[in-house]
């Protein structure tokens, strides 16, 4: 038998059918298994997870069978409740796949805390926006006797507050201002000291002419 006669022959056809059935059947049993494990075609539309409490985001997550991870805490955000999502990747309205892992930023606890700066001895025009730029909040101003307008002492709730102490952004600072009496003091003293000695000098010239 010629290897054409074999090629053509029943035998060979029969065969080479069955092969085929076979790797369409494998083929079908391969596209099945991975469409199962893997659930294909079907997502899960991301929940809205925002000013949500990490139990009841955990709840949300096991029922629609998703996973999540905490990122580092971002800045407080007033608007949120302490340790709520803040932000979430991917947002919501996404669609994902089963198992999928959503990541979460929590809203801290509150403000982080910043050095108080050194404003002592400067104008209170000049350390006024120094502390609002830093966040902090401009409490009671009060005055002391002082040759200048300088600032003199901070307070933070009645105690005193020295440069450096951490604080919180928006904490509230109470400014001791110099108020320049003494300045005024001084000058009030100057010009009636000038005023004593200038009838001594016309008294002089008038003793001189006779």
């Amino acid at each position: 038998m010629t290897f054409f006669q074999f090629v053509f022959s029943k035998a060979f056809l029969k065969q080479l059918l069955l092969a085929i059935v076979a790797i369409l059947v494998l083929a079908f049993l391969i596209l099945w298994w991975l469409r199962f494990t893997t659930n294909h075609n079907e997502t899960i539309e991301v929940p809205n997870l925002a000013k949500m409490s990490l139990d009841k985001v955990e709840e949300k997550l096991d029922e629609m069978d998703l996973r999540y991870e905490i990122l580092d805490s971002a800045n407080y955000n007033p608007d949120y409740p302490r340790y709520s999502v803040i932000e979430q990747i991917p947002k919501p309205g996404k669609f994902v796949k089963e198992d999928r892992k959503l990541y979460l930023t929590l809203n801290p606890s509150g403000y982080r805390k910043i050095e108080v700066p050194d404003i002592l001895g400067r104008t209170r025009r000049q350390a006024e926006p120094t502390l609002l730029a830093m966040g902090f909040v401009i409490g009671k101003i009060s005055y002391r006797p002082h040759i200048s307008d300088n600032v003199l002492e901070m307070r933070y709730k009645g105690e005193k507050l020295d440069p450096g102490t951490p604080l919180q952004k928006t904490s509230i600072i109470d400014l001791i201002v110099g108020d320049e009496s003494l300045n005024r003091i001084q000058s009030e003293d100057n010009s009636s000291e000038e005023n004593q000695e200038a009838p001594d000098n016309s008294e002089e010239e008038n003793n001189g002419e006779f």
